[in-house]
């Protein structure tokens, strides 16, 4: 049987979920694999899975890059509210965020780029995301291209960055025995900054699962 929640619930879930992420890292292969819900223009919702790329508890937000004229990235411009799902079933714990997004600063996208290995900086300067190509060919040729143009030292492209969610509500959930599972969620008001957003308190409520 997994430890269920605490009985009385913790009053600031982030470093809870910051613990649960470094108890992932060594067990899990993809521990910081998510799933990142968006909605379109239309009001349509789509999700895929994307990597968190750091999680600050302490300021409230979470990271991801990716290409800002990707599908993604223009639904985020649209209407830039986002949800994200962590599940291990090794753990059998499940995370859960929800929040306004912001641009990444360019500094940390700029940081980031450079930690990446040359094969993906070569592949994300090549690509288009989300576009249409005539073949796989073609998209190898791209990247061949760049690499003929700038080997290795890939500037990284302006369409390119991160994005921070601001967790507004936080869900935890611990599979339990006969599926009386333990599962409980937390609000809080968020108020714009300059670099984004400041949260109030915490409220925290058990959920029946």
């Amino acid at each position: 049987m997994r430890e269920p929640l605490p009985e009385v619930l913790p009053a600031d879930p982030l470093p809870l979920v910051a613990r649960w992420l470094e108890e992932a890292a060594p067990v899990v292969k993809s521990a910081t694999a998510m799933a990142l819900a968006t909605v379109d223009a239309d009001g349509r919702p789509t999700a895929r899975m994307v990597i968190c790329r750091g999680f600050d508890p302490t300021e409230g937000w979470l990271v991801f890059y990716t290409d800002r004229e990707s599908a993604k990235g223009q639904a985020l411009e649209r209407n830039p509210r986002a949800a994200v799902v962590f599940h291990w079933d090794v753990f059998e714990r499940q995370i859960r965020v929800e929040g306004p997004v912001t641009r990444a600063p360019e500094a940390d996208s700029e940081r980031y780029w450079s930690t990446r290995p040359l094969d993906a900086r070569l592949a994300a300067a090549a690509s288009e995301q989300s576009r249409p190509i005539a073949s796989r060919a073609a998209f190898l040729e791209r990247i061949a291209a760049v690499k003929r143009t700038h080997g290795a030292d890939v500037p990284r492209p302006p369409r390119w960055g991160g994005y921070r969610i601001w967790a507004e509500r936080v869900e935890l959930w611990v599979g339990q025995p006969g599926r009386a599972h333990d599962r409980a969620a937390w609000t809080r008001a968020l108020e714009p900054t300059g670099a984004g957003f400041t949260g109030g308190s915490w409220r925290g409520t058990r959920l029946q699962p």
